[in-house]
């Protein structure tokens, strides 16, 4: 039984996109490790854009300077 975890800033992402995620991602299991998208699980957590880093920064500040 494959569990999927994917994490997202909270941003807006659509109902419908995460909707596609969930589809793409369990066809891909079933494509690649013939896995039943019956017993496949994938979770989507939406995190706060303050509790996410990237490269030591928070990513507010990791995209400024990345702008830069």
């Amino acid at each position: 039984m494959p569990y999927v975890n994917i994490k997202v800033t909270r941003e807006g992402v659509t109902s419908d996109q995460k909707s596609a995620l969930i589809s793409g991602v369990t066809d891909l299991l079933v494509r690649v490790l013939d896995k039943s998208p019956a017993t496949t699980v994938v979770v989507i957590d939406e995190v706060a854009l303050e509790d996410w880093g990237i490269g030591g920064l928070p990513v507010e500040q990791y995209r400024r300077e990345a702008a830069v």
